[in-house]
């Protein structure tokens, strides 16, 4: 008999959901790939942050952006501009509620 499996996905929204520490953790690593030029694994971790917040269409009217094009933007081969990258991440932060302030010191600083 096999064990029943959840889809990987599936795991990462119910523990954002759940776990405001993994949430954070989630955020705090996309920020940092991007930070350290590994925008191709960040912009995937990023996806899997916006379907376990806010998820793409409540995005795409929040930007005004379609949602056809925020997949595109978040594809490895997408090229997101900075100004979507900057809207996204405080779209997804909302629910988060992580200070800002707080993160930089605690990441930037701290290094």
């Amino acid at each position: 008999m096999m064990a029943l499996t959840r889809n990987f996905k599936e795991t990462v929204v119910a523990r954002v959901q759940s776990d405001p520490a993994f949430a954070q953790a989630l955020f705090d690593e996309a920020i940092n790939l991007f930070l350290n030029g590994e925008s191709d694994t960040a912009k995937l971790v990023l996806r899997d942050l916006i379907n376990a917040t806010i998820g793409f269409e409540s995005l795409s009217q929040e930007i005004y952006k379609p949602i056809k094009s925020l997949h595109r933007m978040l594809l490895s081969s997408g090229n997101p501009n900075m100004n979507y990258v900057s809207v996204i991440f405080a779209a997804v932060n909302r629910p988060l509620k992580i200070e800002t302030r707080k993160w930089i010191t605690h990441n930037l600083m701290n290094d």
